[in-house]
């Protein structure tokens, strides 16, 4: 007997979560589409390698995370993507936007995260994963996706206790 394959609408309420993850790995809006769209179409061909009785989460963020390895291995991603990224990401902005400011940096903090310890963060701290949800999306074990957490927030609080942001009045 043929497992049942995951429903559209169960699949569909977990595109959000998705966009999330594959935004915070490749840090540019167009390939996280391309990417969440792939991973898709690849759970769709291999569905029946689902568990009915597994994460249906956990099992979508395997299959996305491993098409970005395959992507980053393959050398898809360029300096061009990066300048872009930058742009958007500008230091600048118009007066009295503090709080714009202040998730701007903190957003640049933690993408400057080496890759291993942003996913984790990302599949913990903002998909609501346990550590051993997310280990099976990242495939390694519990224990290393802990330690990659407590690194990473180890680096955010170095950052944090660096320069604050400094107001500057008109003038001055």
């Amino acid at each position: 007997m043929v497992p049942p394959k995951p429903r559209k609408s169960e699949v569909m309420n977990e595109l959000p979560a998705l966009r999330r993850y594959a935004l915070s790995l490749t840090r540019h809006p167009t390939d996280a589409e391309d990417l969440v769209h792939d991973a898709l179409v690849r759970a769709m061909e291999r569905s029946v390698t689902y568990n009915p009785a597994g994460n249906l989460r956990g099992w979508l963020m395997s299959i996305l995370h491993n098409l970005h390895i395959d992507r980053v291995r393959s050398g898809k991603s360029s300096a061009a993507r990066d300048r872009d990224y930058a742009a958007q990401t500008a230091e600048t902005l118009p007066p009295n936007q503090l709080d714009s400011v202040r998730l701007n940096q903190v957003r640049r903090a933690f993408d400057t995260l080496p890759d291993e310890q942003r996913e984790a963060m990302h599949l913990v701290t903002i998909e609501g994963l346990s550590y051993e949800e997310a280990a099976a999306v990242l495939g390694v074990p519990a224990g290393t996706v802990m330690s990659r957490i407590s690194r990473g927030r180890e680096a955010l609080r170095r950052w944090e206790s660096g320069p604050a942001l400094r107001l500057i009045k008109g003038g001055e």
